[in-house]
């Protein structure tokens, strides 16, 4: 059974006390904390094993070698990719998704198409605008419904021959929509395209399956399922990164470079999958430490992990409901959604109802969460952002309904 108070004794920095209140942290959806086997790993690397990779033959080089490709291994097996070569550490989604723009996107031109959704981070929107000025192709976007989720009748209309990319979050950051993922793959490659999939907000919470799903790029980051910052993850089927041409070049993702002194010139051969795309020296440390945070998880379970995280989700939806001064967006209890429920509260600021809940220990994001255009489509200046993990719980969440009642009536007699 799933036991999210046994989880908790794992994650030392949830014995803390801030504003004299116990912590209570609802900002997963920005980065999750640590469990100790995650903070060891680091530190027994640094303690024991640190050196660089791939560069030479004594016995801390070949350690930590062998730990940063395990890593590889480890990451596509959790994804089910079809081996490590499909595998690219990168710092995070952003980068991964501008490795797929900068590498796979500048064959785009003139009368190709991009097609997006009004719901993505900005990190799955500004990368393709940006490409879209240098090649000259266009970018169009999926509007979404009023509950936040996707307009799939609008998707089928704006997926034409000339698309040549689809690039779809699964899971909304903001309102926690799930996209249909599988669908949307079948009506990308009905029409030659490919799909690149935001997994920032979903691989850390559900079961994901590359196959399955039929994503040809899926992005995520390390710092959101247990593991440092600094360390994410490029998967791309491996075909595509035979053709694609990396964007960062020097160290490691060279194999060779020889002066040809009768042509007067250089010539620069390149590394193997996936170091052709993993320029310098990588993130080592933050890769054993993501490897030790997908351990972590699969002995959890993602379907137990998604399970709980349903389950508070909705319970919070229940008890949020008891206040009528707030107002929750997205999709309706009825309906399958992540661990993100985004809200306000009549005659207060989001960003002033955060610094009061804070000050009882209770962190929520407040703002636009890199997601201006989601934000505007459904009508808001901003909003707070409750988001939970695997060691949230009811109480948790009765402490936060609690605090906002108290808020509530406090307003009521200014």
């Amino acid at each position: 059974m799933f036991d999210p108070y046994r989880v908790r004794e794992d994650f030392p920095i949830l014995r803390r006390i801030v504003n004299g209140y116990p912590l209570i942290y609802f900002d997963n959806a920005a980065t999750s904390q640590k469990p100790r086997s995650v903070i060891e790993a680091t530190k027994d690397f640094y303690e024991k094993s640190n050196a660089n990779i791939h560069r030479a033959v004594h016995t801390l080089s070949q350690e930590a070698t062998e730990l940063y490709e395990e890593a590889h291994e480890e990451v596509a097996r959790f994804i089910n990719a079809e081996g490590y070569e499909e595998v690219v550490f990168v710092k995070n989604t952003t980068e991964a998704i501008n490795l797929v723009a900068y590498s796979w996107g500048l064959r785009l031109e003139s009368g190709n198409e991009v097609v997006t959704t009004l719901m993505e981070h900005h990190s799955n929107i500004v990368p393709w605008e940006a490409l879209s000025k240098l090649k000259k192709f266009k970018v169009k976007y999926v509007d979404v419904n009023g509950d936040g989720t996707l307009n799939y009748e609008k998707l089928e209309q704006l997926i034409t021959k000339r698309t040549r990319l689809v690039c779809v979050t699964h899971v909304s950051n903001v309102t926690g929509a799930i996209n249909d993922i599988k669908a949307i793959s079948k009506l990308a490659h009905e029409n030659d395209a490919l799909l690149l999939v935001d997994g920032a907000q979903s691989v850390p919470h559900m079961p994901v399956d590359v196959k399955k799903l039929g994503a040809d790029f899926l992005a995520f980051s390390g710092h959101k399922m247990l593991g440092p910052t600094g360390i994410g993850v490029l998967y791309a089927r491996r075909e595509l990164l035979e053709e694609g041409e990396p964007f960062l070049f020097g160290g490691d993702m060279i194999k060779d470079v020889s002066y040809v002194q009768d042509e007067e010139k250089v010539r620069i051969s390149w590394n193997k999958l996936p170091w052709k795309f993993e320029a310098g020296t990588p993130n080592v440390c933050g890769a054993i430490g993501l490897m030790e945070a997908v351990r972590y998880l699969k002995r959890l379970g993602m379907e137990n992990v998604y399970m709980h995280e349903r389950n508070l989700t909705l319970y919070a939806l229940e008890r949020l409901e008891e206040i009528n001064e707030i107002n929750t967006y997205g999709p309706g209890r009825e309906t399958e959604r992540g661990g993100i429920i985004p809200f306000t509260m009549t005659g207060i600021d989001s960003h002033d109802l955060a610094l009061l809940l804070d000050q009882f220990g209770i962190m929520v994001r407040s703002g636009l969460h890199c997601a201006q255009p989601l934000h505007q489509r459904l009508g808001l200046k901003s909003s707070v952002r409750a988001s939970f993990y695997i060691y949230n719980t009811r109480e948790e969440v009765d402490r936060m309904v609690d605090v906002l009642k108290e808020v509530s009536e406090g307003l009521k007699r200014r």
